[in-house]
């Protein structure tokens, strides 16, 4: 296997994208990414497109050879592969991309997340999004995603004495965060008090604890590690890309309160670049709730089990410690367009590590690691990567 490096990104803006079609957004962030990696479309191997619900969403199923062929690409034949896991749909293509890559199957291939969730009413949206859950022993009991993610804080806050106020500070800093990224959907800060004292949507999570259903998409091109200086002079090594899967529904863990797929594909992929936790300086975790957060940081080894709500409110992830957590804003306030999230987690690291970030910028950050979670932790996927000497 010969090693991966990360030679390109691009991402639309996230939002309520009304005025743009699903396959605009999509070619401008491939093309944003073909532009930085100063590759043309003729050296490109392949497509791999990460979606969860084209199909229900749109009504537009083969989407990855949609995208080639608005692109102008379709009379070159080139393979163009969708790939779904719901929330980690992204990141699972990403790490099909590598795959890829790292075979020599192919040279340069652009691996792409694109998502459009606000074209429906939020009803049909959130019960799309749902479908991600198991729907015979979940969804139709009227589990929604917020609703699992619920019970799960529940057993937290009665296991380890995680605080309301705990759980809102994961909010406030991801839209402080947010607050400097021009791509994100929400750029407004907001106070503990705002958090804690909104609308419930299942308690103890409220309105501003569950990141909202964004359009969007994300693109990187990846190449061989070896070529990577004739295309950027600061190519980024993809060091590790790891999937772990675990039960689909929450009552069959021996845990509530551990994303078992999350610390296993964590190890696998420390292991595999030959790194640990303490190495890690940034990082894109998965906060589309923000107990997610807080499981995803214990199961990824930067914290004690039940430690996460005390440390994250003590802000030791938001800057002033030794790692910075979501500085695009994470899912809560970037945006959460299911299928791009992990590529996008993926293009904000890889301006990190390259000293593109401006005003989010993390000092001196060398490695960093992306998570992303399809449903409640059915799937799960870390990548490293790390600025090559």
């Amino acid at each position: 296997m010969r090693e991966v490096a990360v030679l390109g990104v691009g991402q639309t803006r996230f939002g309520e994208l009304w005025d743009r079609s699903f396959r605009e957004i999509g070619i401008e962030a491939g093309l944003q990414a073909l532009v930085d990696a100063k590759l043309s479309s003729a050296q490109l191997g392949g497509l791999f497109l990460g979606n969860m619900a084209s199909g229900s969403l749109l009504d537009q199923e083969q989407i990855a050879p949609l995208i080639l062929d608005y692109a102008g690409l379709a009379r070159r034949h080139l393979p163009a592969v969708r790939v779904e896991g719901g929330g980690a749909s992204g990141a699972l293509a990403l790490h099909a991309g590598y795959l890829a890559v790292a075979s020599g199957l192919y040279d340069y291939v652009v691996v792409g997340g694109a998502e459009k969730l606000t074209d429906v009413p939020d009803a049909t949206a959130n019960q799309i999004t749902s479908a991600t859950a198991d729907h015979e022993w979940e969804v139709v009991f009227g589990a929604t995603l917020p609703a699992l993610w619920a019970l799960i804080a529940r057993r937290h806050m009665h296991l380890y004495g995680t605080t309301r106020e705990q759980l809102a500070s994961v909010a406030v800093q991801a839209h402080a965060m947010g607050s400097k990224n021009p791509n994100a959907h929400y750029r407004n800060k907001l106070t503990l008090e705002q958090v804690v004292g909104a609308g419930p949507v299942a308690e103890p999570l409220g309105v501003f604890d569950c990141a909202p259903l964004s359009d969007g998409a994300a693109a990187v091109v990846l190449g061989p590690l070896e070529t990577a200086r004739r295309h950027t002079d600061t190519p980024i090594r993809l060091a590790a890309s790891q999937v772990a899967c675990d039960t689909m529904a929450v009552q069959h863990r021996h845990d509530l309160t551990a994303l078992a797929s999350t610390r296993e594909a964590a190890v696998r992929a420390f292991a595999q670049a030959r790194r640990a936790p303490a190495d890690v300086q940034v990082a894109e975790v998965h906060d589309a709730y923000t107990i997610s957060a807080l499981l995803s940081l214990e199961d990824l080894g930067f914290v004690e089990k039940g430690r996460s709500g005390p440390a994250f409110a003590a802000g030791e992830f938001g800057g002033s410690g030794r790692l910075t957590v979501n500085p695009s804003g994470g899912l809560k306030a970037q945006g959460r367009p299911f299928g791009a999230v992990g590529v996008a987690q993926v293009v904000e690291l890889v301006r990190q590590l390259r000293g593109e970030a401006k005003d989010r910028q993390v000092s001196g950050a060398t490695l960093g690691l992306a998570q992303d979670v399809g449903g409640t932790g059915a799937t799960s996927v870390v990548t490293l990567l790390e600025r090559a000497n």
